[in-house]
């Protein structure tokens, strides 16, 4: 293929070499040729003494200005390359799951940067973060539609890293009808979603064993999920015996969602639905006195970008401290970051200094990351990205 040439500076070449799949603004040699190009183009990189490394779509507006597609240096990247790459995210999710709900392709760690596709059933949902993905869109959403056959593709491209990638919001459903009832299904319960309007493709598959872990905890106790979205946590822990569940959140629409799915898997009865902000309620509850044997608290990530860690900490502790509060002696406390910012053990720090800023004590029974569906890879941290404490509270 005759196509243009990228060479990485003899200085930035350990990260690549070492299997990244991102190369950076200020790691690839200035050329005048790269200033005409095309943010997503295809291009071929090269070490800086000119032996090829592989293929990447290219933006040179975006600071991570390369992302690496393939180490084949010769392959069309058309649709026959992106159905060998859902294929291959298939089959390793059809040892998984029995049933056609869970996150297909997961960006870098399926070979797919920049593209995230999240199955309900019959649905399927791409969230398209790149210049590269959403300029070779036909191609892969023709592969994708010839390896899954689905009634209906839905096109997210909302998500506000496309800023930095100079790209335009862009949602609309590619194929089948505009409106349909969509649902995710976890351990047999049904889960309406909002795949157009809701928060990233509609639902967190990445928390799907962080639900069913939690709801251990919830039988025959009073459960609070705070930040419960579609109810995940908060529904989990009524399927499995919760005596009541109050779920809180700022979104009416996620609410609704909620409780219609409530009365769908039968739990209604036990749940109450509060839309609130998040501190506001926990507030509200302390002053009143009210005690629950199992909180959950998952919320956004605090920290967006490097610049935002030292007060996203502080965010943490925070919400520590409050959860804690009206936690019940002995009772459990699940919480939550989704930052990749956030190291692993500094989130763990944060948390139990806001839990003895409440005056508790207590030990982790668990520590989570992201189900399965959600593969990482071994060169890109930002993949390790969710973290999942549960403590039991003196």
């Amino acid at each position: 293929m005759s196509l243009p040439m990228i060479h990485v500076l003899p200085d930035h070449e350990r990260r690549l070499r070492a299997g990244s799949p991102w190369i950076y603004s200020n790691e690839i040699k200035p050329e005048p040729s790269l200033r005409s190009l095309e943010p997503g183009a295809l291009v071929k990189v090269a070490f800086a003494d000119g032996k090829a490394y592989g293929l990447a779509h290219y933006n040179p507006h975006s600071l991570i200005a390369a992302r690496v597609l393939t180490r084949s240096r010769d392959v069309e990247i058309g649709p026959a390359f992106f159905e060998r790459r859902f294929a291959r995210a298939l089959s390793l999710r059809a040892l998984q799951f029995d049933e056609p709900y869970y996150r297909l392709a997961h960006g870098e760690a399926d070979g797919l940067p920049g593209l995230i596709v999240d199955r309900y059933g019959e649905t399927v949902v791409a969230q398209v973060n790149t210049a590269g993905m959403d300029k070779a869109q036909e191609a892969w959403l023709t592969a994708l539609d010839r390896v899954l056959s689905p009634e209906r593709i839905v096109f997210r491209g909302d998500a506000p890293v496309r800023t930095l990638e100079g790209l335009p919001e862009d949602v609309r459903v590619v194929k089948g009808p505009e409106d349909s009832p969509t649902f995710a299904v976890e351990d047999g319960r049904r889960f309406v979603v909002d795949p157009i309007g809701g928060q990233k493709t509609g639902w967190f598959y990445d928390q799907r064993a962080n639900h069913a872990f939690a709801a251990r905890f919830a039988r025959g106790r009073d459960v609070l999920d705070v930040y419960s979205y579609g109810g995940g946590f908060g529904l989990a822990a009524a399927a499995a015996g919760a005596r009541s569940v109050l779920l809180v959140d700022r979104s009416q629409a996620a609410l609704d969602n909620a409780a219609a799915s409530a009365a769908l898997q039968g739990v209604n009865a036990s749940c109450t639905f509060q839309r609130t902000d998040a501190y506001a309620a926990l507030d509200g509850l302390k002053k009143d006195g009210r005690k629950f044997g199992l909180v959950i608290c998952d919320p956004p990530a605090f920290v967006k970008s490097k610049k935002d860690l030292k007060p996203g900490l502080k965010g943490y502790r925070k919400l520590a401290h409050a959860g804690a509060s009206v936690v019940a002696d002995q009772g459990f406390f699940a919480i939550s970051c989704c930052s990749h910012n956030v190291d692993a053990e500094a989130f763990l720090s944060e948390v139990w200094a806001g839990i003895r800023d409440a005056g508790r004590g207590g030990r982790v029974l668990h520590r989570a990351g992201a189900n399965s569906d959600h593969p990482i890879h071994p060169a890109l941290v930002e993949t390790v990205y969710l973290k999942f404490i549960v403590w039991v509270l003196d």
